[in-house]
């Protein structure tokens, strides 16, 4: 494989992994409607990886330019980031959530059933594993009730998928679960800088730090975990991205599909991830706590023994480190 289309490659976890495929030698052409996104990234991962990468503006939604796009591009493979991930957001608009991730993974296994492109790694979450989550995470937990329209779609895209594979079509396709991306490129150069307000933790934490807002606001101090604030797996984004070249290579030699978790097989506290952050900025993280959110679960994290079998892949950076390229 070479050519590798990625979609949503303008965004936070498609960037760092446009930037790792560059890095290893690939033709990359990123397919990007830079709704929630920079065109400025783009220009960032080229110079970074002193390489050029070929970047179509375009919707995934629209079947025509898709099959454009495949007729005109000899495309080997593609990595499926483009949809929306704020889960407060798609309680408000849901259809909205149901068209973009759900239509926009239909129009592009349509697009790729007609080019014989069948060699897909999507972008999945652990928010597929619902409410509640028993840590830890394995591939063949029972799925739970997903909490939110989000994590509905991204289900619904997993079991569309799964149902290529019943065809007769030669499929081959990586489902990777993230559990929660976090950090930078340690350049510095592109990271995750929301617009508005950040639905994330670390992203949050930084822009109290730089002053952009007064406060975290911490949601439930009393939970049964080690210091009373949620636990969750957080994973350096880079690392994520090297696991989605492990999963593309994977797809060489492999047909059917396959589930994987990426994330680093431990929790932190909320606590924990202010105190590395104070570390790395040198900055006193004021914070407020507040009652906890509905659909809120205590701890969560990944069992990832499956990805390091079968992919050979596993979580380097650690939380420090995380913190660190998050403040550059």
């Amino acid at each position: 494989m070479n050519k590798i289309l990625v979609t949503g490659g303008a965004g936070y976890i498609g960037s760092h992994t446009s930037l790792e495929l560059l890095k290893a030698g690939y033709q990359v052409i990123i397919l990007d409607n830079l709704s929630n996104s920079s065109e400025e990234s783009l220009n960032r991962i080229q110079m970074i990886a002193c390489r050029t990468l070929k970047v179509i503006k375009g919707d995934v939604r629209d079947k025509s330019r898709l099959n454009q796009l495949f007729k005109e591009e000899k495309i080997d493979a593609v990595i499926h980031f483009a949809g929306l991930k704020a889960v407060g957001e798609s309680i408000s608009v849901p259809l909205t959530y149901y068209d973009n991730n759900v239509g926009g993974t239909v129009a592009l296994c349509q697009a790729m059933s007609e080019a014989g492109v069948l060699k897909i790694v999507f972008s999945s979450s652990a928010t597929v594993y619902g409410i509640p989550m028993h840590p830890p995470l394995v591939e063949d937990s029972k799925l739970g009730v997903p909490a939110n329209p989000y994590a509905q779609s991204k289900l619904i895209a997993e079991q569309i998928l799964t149902d290529l594979t019943k065809t007769g079509e030669n499929w081959s396709i990586s489902i990777l679960r993230y559990f929660n991306p976090v950090g930078a490129h340690e350049s510095g150069l592109i990271g995750e800088d929301p617009l508005g307000v950040p639905n994330n933790l670390l992203p949050y934490i930084s822009q109290v730090a730089v002053g952009r807002r007064p406060e975290l606001l911490i949601f439930g101090d009393d939970y049964p975990t080690r210091d009373g604030t949620g636990v969750r797996d957080y994973i350096h984004v880079t690392d994520l991205a090297k696991g989605h070249l492990k999963a593309l290579n994977r797809l060489e030699n492999f047909s059917g599909v396959s589930v994987f978790n990426l994330g680093t097989g431990q929790g932190y506290s909320v606590f924990e991830m202010i105190r590395a952050f104070e570390k790395a900025s040198g900055k006193t993280i004021p914070y407020r706590t507040v009652p906890r959110r509905e659909g809120d679960t205590a701890e969560y994290w990944s069992d990832t023994q499956k990805a390091k079998r079968e992919l050979r892949w596993k979580a380097e950076k650690n939380l420090d480190q995380i913190a660190l390229d998050a403040w550059r």
